[in-house]
């Protein structure tokens, strides 16, 4: 059995609607991705596309395989632009929030 990373990841500002409607979500994903690499924050959001998003809405959550402009990511409370952003390699018990500020008009 290949090892795993245990986080928790949260969805607020309409985005858990993509999500069961369920904002906080204790998940395991393997500690590395399918090229051998640690696995980080770009390899979760594909993950969670695939493996914890039920609603079609893609595009919603993502563009060009990555958080669309407008959610904002936080790494244990902290910008993931002071992290690192999508190469921040995940560590057990992190916590990734993600935020949207899109709203309608």
């Amino acid at each position: 059995m290949a090892a795993s990373v245990a986080l928790t990841v949260e969805f607020t500002g309409g985005l858990e609607m993509l999500f069961s409607d369920q904002r906080k979500h204790s998940i395991s994903i393997p500690s590395t991705d399918p090229q051998g690499q640690p696995s980080t924050v770009r390899f979760l959001v594909t993950w969670l596309c695939d493996n914890l998003m039920k609603d079609p809405r893609k595009d919603v959550f993502v563009l060009e395989d990555s958080v669309r402009p407008g959610i904002l990511v936080l790494i244990n409370d902290a910008d993931w632009e002071l992290e690192g952003e999508e190469s921040y390699e995940i560590k057990s018990r992190d916590n990734i929030m993600f935020v949207s500020t899109l709203h309608g008009g």
